[in-house]
């Protein structure tokens, strides 16, 4: 069974930077593109940024020269690291994965992880 599990979320002050990770774990599975998404309290979930497994990346415009999405291929992990945080920002982070196990591309979300920024 293939899950992902995220790290890293926590309470941050505004102008401050974390760094999120999320680990693909299970067996026979290989990641084809991964990306973060995040909710905020009565909104919708939206795109944050995304890499495919050739390195390719996409921001939306609201984190573009803040976020940085990266992953290391060799430990199945996609980070995002946040700097110069707002407090626009907060939300639940998640993960989001699409992986090819047994032959068949699959959908994957992780459990998701809270970003707060305040003073």
């Amino acid at each position: 069974q293939v899950q992902l599990v995220e790290s890293g979320g926590g309470l941050v002050q505004p102008g401050g930077s974390l760094r999120l990770s999320c680990a693909a774990s299970g067996s026979r599975f290989s990641i084809n593109a991964m990306g973060w998404y995040r909710q905020a309290p009565g909104k919708q979930r939206e795109l944050v940024a995304t890499i495919t497994s050739g390195g390719s990346t996409n921001y939306a415009d609201s984190v573009k020269g803040r976020f940085t999405i990266s992953r290391d291929n060799a430990k199945n992990t996609v980070y995002l690291q946040m700097n110069s945080l707002k407090p626009e920002d907060t939300a639940v982070y998640y993960c989001n994965g699409q992986l090819t196990v047994s032959d068949i591309l699959r959908n994957y979300w992780g459990q998701g992880t809270q970003v707060t920024v305040s003073s």
